[in-house]
């Protein structure tokens, strides 16, 4: 994988490395030429990746911090809760069976002028499971009204969403049901592409700069599995077939890589 790009923006890949490097340590202030530097490992331009800080600044999710003539970046309270939220998802995804129960219903109509917070609920919507049946209309598979109803509040727009749990009908097809809301072959497909491409570095000698590089790129293509995958009840519909293995594999390589990986960020970051 040397070299070439991740497909993903220079903010998402950012808020990536500060989940994995900094998360832990909240008061840690990482130099922004660091950040920079570690982003052009990964494939990015020193151009896109300051334009990423900048925009990252403005929607709240780092602080800038000038001494003297350097600036730093640290995490701000939002981004703190979003990192704490986004690791539960994470690293839960595929570890135990989901019992088929109660589903959730959310239909909105928000209007144009709260355009931004509709974007942000439907971005926190799938990150919960949720997957888009119709236009305004978001399901899934297990009960989220708990943390739905604290989504509409943070966002202001509970007046103009409606919430409702029920089953599906035992005459359904639930998985051609399913299929409207969420692109299940797509899923499958890249549960095994997951596999595929990071199973050769089990167990695999690498370097500290190279640890940093595949762990970067493992938890970034993995985080995005929890937004894809509604975790079906197995009851009602089969797992896709290399979840178990790519489950596996992401602990088990984030454990192994982690070390190296925090030295070499460590260092490329410390100014």
């Amino acid at each position: 994988m040397p070299g070439d790009a991740f497909d993903a923006s220079p903010q998402e890949l950012v808020v990536t490395l500060l989940g994995s490097y900094v998360h832990p340590r909240e008061t840690r202030r990482v130099w922004s030429g660091g950040l920079v530097a570690a982003l052009a490992e990964l494939g990015f331009s020193d151009g896109a990746a300051r334009i990423a800080l900048t925009r990252l600044v403005r929607r709240d999710l780092l602080q800038r911090h000038r001494e003297g003539r350097t600036v730093h970046y640290s995490l701000t309270r939002r981004t703190t809760a979003l990192l704490a939220d986004g690791d539960h998802r994470i690293f839960s995804l595929g570890r135990g069976e989901r019992a088929a129960g109660e589903w959730t219903v959310l239909w909105q109509s928000i209007p144009e002028s709260r355009r931004q917070a509709r974007e942000r609920l439907v971005r926190r919507l799938r990150f919960l499971g949720f997957g888009p049946y119709s236009d305004g209309t978001w399901i899934a598979p297990h009960d989220r009204e708990a943390e739905v109803v604290a989504l509409l509040a943070e966002l202001d727009v509970t007046e103009h969403a409606g919430l409702l749990l029920g089953r599906p009908s035992a005459a359904l097809d639930v998985r051609r049901f399913a299929g409207r809301a969420w692109d299940l072959d797509e899923l499958a497909a890249r549960y095994t592409a997951f596999v595929e491409q990071f199973g050769g570095y089990a167990g695999k000698d690498t370097s500290d700069a190279e640890a940093f590089e595949v762990h970067a790129r493992l938890v970034h293509t993995f985080r995005a599995f929890p937004s894809l995958d509604p975790e079906l009840p197995a009851e009602l519909v089969s797992a896709p077939e290399r979840r178990a293995a790519a489950v596996e594999l992401f602990h088990d390589l984030y454990t192994a890589l982690a070390p190296a990986a925090q030295r070499h960020f460590d260092e490329v970051t410390r100014g």
